[in-house]
């Protein structure tokens, strides 16, 4: 993984997040329309090299002022999913995406910026009905959604890089906006553990810029790998959830809530995009119980179920 220096933001590669001397710290936020490369910034680095600057005083404020934040809590390294990863690079960028929980979970912090929340509010404030909090879109990116589950320690800023308070001072407010369990959010209980619904539910309402990473972004709270492949459109979710399929037996997957009947007759209605419906969750898992005497999977043209026949009745 590229890490930036926290004193020079230059880019430095380690084989693994272990491998990081002292551990790093790690950046979320929702991307703007003007945020720097990996390209950017390795020129950036040639251009001081000849001129004897530092580049950081060069980067974007988000990128000075996130470097800066963790060079002052004596961090040396911070990751930045805008310029420490080269996606130029198919393979490198299919690496990092399918890796990005886990460098979440590794870091040793992870600051999530909140742009559009003023400095000098207070937690009262935060938690008001109509706060800035409460509507910054970061609860509404589907990315956002592993970078709030994933990390040990979560600290908000405001759009001046001042504390707003960490998840675990905000946990009351954020599962009222975000509809993860504060229990969940306190580490008191594995997400792992929650149903397939479940998390599914809280991705409803979030959005991606692009298509498939609508699928892409849910892979690290269902623990799953797979290729990306962009331009494959709607195609990435569906082999998501062949992945969880493979993985859970938990059919809690097939709760689809409030789905219009209509919608039910169509075979890609299984592979149901979670934006649309926040009412599976409270389903819980279902691994022995309903579904206890049918032995079901997945197969590459749809759904099989063995189940027993009865001889009672008979259709000429």
């Amino acid at each position: 993984m590229w890490l930036l220096s926290s004193s020079r933001a230059e880019l430095h590669f380690f084989p693994s997040p272990e491998s990081v001397p002292g551990g790093y710290a790690i950046l979320s936020h929702v991307w703007g329309p003007d945020e720097q490369s990996f390209q950017s910034i390795q020129a950036l680095r040639k251009s001081c090299a000849k001129s004897g600057g530092n580049p950081r005083d060069h980067v974007s404020d988000k990128i000075r002022e996130c470097c800066k934040l963790a060079e002052k809590r004596g961090y040396d390294w911070v990751w930045v999913d805008t310029c420490c990863i080269d996606k130029t690079s198919s393979t490198e960028l299919s690496e990092a995406i399918n890796s990005m929980f886990r460098y979440y979970s590794l870091a040793k912090v992870c600051y999530a910026f909140l742009a559009d929340v003023p400095t000098g509010t207070d937690m009262i404030a935060l938690s008001s009905e109509d706060s800035a909090f409460r509507r910054s879109r970061w609860h509404k990116r589907g990315w956002t959604l592993q970078e709030l589950l994933a990390p040990p320690e979560l600290l908000f800023v405001s759009e001046r890089w001042e504390m707003l308070g960490s998840k675990a001072d905000l946990s009351d407010v954020l599962q009222q906006v975000t509809r993860v369990p504060a229990d969940v959010l306190l580490n008191r209980e594995e997400f792992i553990n929650t149903s397939v619904a479940q998390r599914m539910s809280w991705a409803a309402g979030r959005v991606t810029t692009r298509l498939e990473d609508e699928a892409y972004c849910l892979m690290g709270i269902f623990r799953v790998n797979m290729p990306t492949l962009y331009g494959e459109g709607r195609q990435a979710f569906r082999r998501l959830q062949q992945e969880i399929m493979r993985h859970y037996a938990d059919t809690s997957l097939f709760a689809w809530g409030n789905a219009p009947p209509e919608a039910l007759t169509d075979l890609m209605r299984l592979y149901r995009f979670p934006s649309r419906d926040r009412s599976t969750g409270h389903v819980l898992p279902e691994r022995d119980a309903l579904w206890s005497t049918l032995a079901d999977c997945i197969i590459l043209l749809g759904l099989q179920v063995d189940c027993q026949a009865s001889g009672k009745y008979f259709v000429p």
